[in-house]
C-alpha cells in the first residue's frame, strides 16, 4: 500500500492515523498549506473497505482563531460509537498544544469546548504538546505525546491520563510523568523522540516511535511498559529503519501509528519519501507477535 493525497498539487500526506468505524477504514493524515489560498496545514480523510486503496473523502480545516495557524498529526480511537480525534495545533512554536473533535460518522467532527484540551507540564519541558496518540489500558485513556527541553532543542515524549467518560474535557486530564518517558539516546535517535504509537497486548503497552528529525533519517523504534508510563527499548536498533537507496522510503521510515483490526490483525502505518521531503506517502507493514513458546515471547516483528 502506498497513499498519497495530492490535493495540493503534489502527493504529501504524513502522519497516519486509522480505524475501522461503522464497516469502513477510515485514514486521518496531515495535508500542508495550500498555496492557491489562505490557510495552514490540514487534516485530510480517506475511506477503504480494504486497507490496501483508499479513496480521499473530505477534510478536516482549521476552525476558529486557536486552529487558524493549522492543524495536523492527528490521533484516533473509538470510543462509544464515536470517532474521536485528537490533533496538535501548528504553530512551530511552544505554543502548539492537543485539540480533540468527535464524530458520528468518521468525516465530520465537532470540537472539545475546552480546546486545547493537554498541554506539557513541569519544568523539564518548554509546555509545547504534538503527536498525540491515544489507547485504552486498565479502564482509563492514555494519551501520549511529544514535547521538547526547556531550551527548545530536545524532542522527547510525555504521558497524561483521564477517565473513559468520552467527553475527554481540559480539567479531566491528568499528566502521569514528572520527566521525559522516553529520551533520545541512542546514535540513530539524533535529538529526537516523537510520534508515539500504542498498542495495548497481553496487559502491556508497547510504544512505536519515530526516532531523529525528519529525513535525517527518522526510523521507527520500539519500546515496552507494564505500567504505560515507564518505557523500556526492546532493541538499540530500529524497528523498521528507512530504506535502501533508491526506495519509496529512502530518506525515511517514520511517524508510526499502530491499528489492530477487528480480526486481531495488527498494522504499523508510517509515512516515507526518497526525496528529502518533497513529497510523503503513506504505507503499512504488518506486525506479528511470536508464539509464547518462543525465543522472543511478547516481542512484535515485521511480516
Amino acid at each position: 500500500m502506498l497513499f498519497a493525497d495530492a490535493s495540493r498539487g503534489r502527493p504529501f500526506s504524513k502522519d497516519p492515523a486509522v480505524v475501522r468505524f461503522q464497516g469502513h477504514y477510515y485514514l486521518y493524515y496531515s495535508v500542508p498549506p495550500d498555496t492557491r489560498c489562505a490557510g495552514g496545514w490540514g487534516i485530510g480523510i480517506a475511506g477503504s473497505d480494504d486497507l490496501e486503496h483508499w479513496e480521499i473523502l473530505g477534510e478536516l480545516e482549521p476552525q476558529g482563531e486557536l486552529e487558524a495557524p493549522g492543524i495536523c498529526a492527528p490521533g484516533a480511537i473509538v470510543v462509544r460509537g464515536q470517532v474521536h480525534l485528537f490533533y496538535q495545533t501548528y504553530t512551530g512554536t511552544q505554543t502548539d498544544a492537543i485539540c480533540h473533535a468527535y464524530s458520528q460518522d468518521g468525516i465530520h467532527f465537532t470540537r472539545n469546548p475546552t480546546n486545547p484540551i493537554v498541554r506539557a507540564q513541569g519544568s523539564w519541558n518548554n509546555a509545547r504538546a504534538i503527536d498525540a496518540d491515544v489507547v485504552v489500558f486498565e479502564n482509563r485513556l492514555y494519551l501520549y505525546f511529544a514535547t521538547r527541553d526547556p531550551s527548545g532543542n530536545i524532542q522527547m515524549l510525555g504521558v497524561t491520563s483521564c477517565p473513559m467518560d468520552g467527553k475527554f474535557l481540559r480539567e479531566s486530564w491528568r499528566q502521569c510523568c514528572d520527566a521525559p518517558i522516553l529520551a533520545p539516546r541512542l546514535d540513530w535517535e539524533k535529538t529526537c523522540i516523537e510520534a508515539p504509537a500504542a498498542l495495548v497486548r497481553d496487559n502491556r503497552v508497547y510504544l512505536f516511535y519515530a526516532g531523529a528529525y525528519n529525513n535525517a533519517p527518522q526510523q521507527i523504534g520500539l519500546a515496552v511498559s507494564e505500567d504505560a508510563v515507564h518505557f523500556t527499548r526492546v532493541s538499540s536498533l530500529p524497528f523498521l529503519p528507512c530504506g535502501e537507496p533508491g526506495t519509496w522510503n529512502s530518506s525515511e521510515s517514520g511517524h508510526p501509528f499502530v491499528f489492530e483490526d477487528e480480526d486481531g490483525r495488527i498494522y504499523l502505518f508510517y509515512q516515507g519519501n526518497c526525496d528529502n521531503g518533497k513529497t510523503w506517502t503513506i504505507s503499512k507493514a504488518e506486525i506479528v507477535f511470536d508464539a509464547k513458546d518462543s525465543a522472543a515471547p511478547g516481542i512484535p516483528r515485521l511480516r
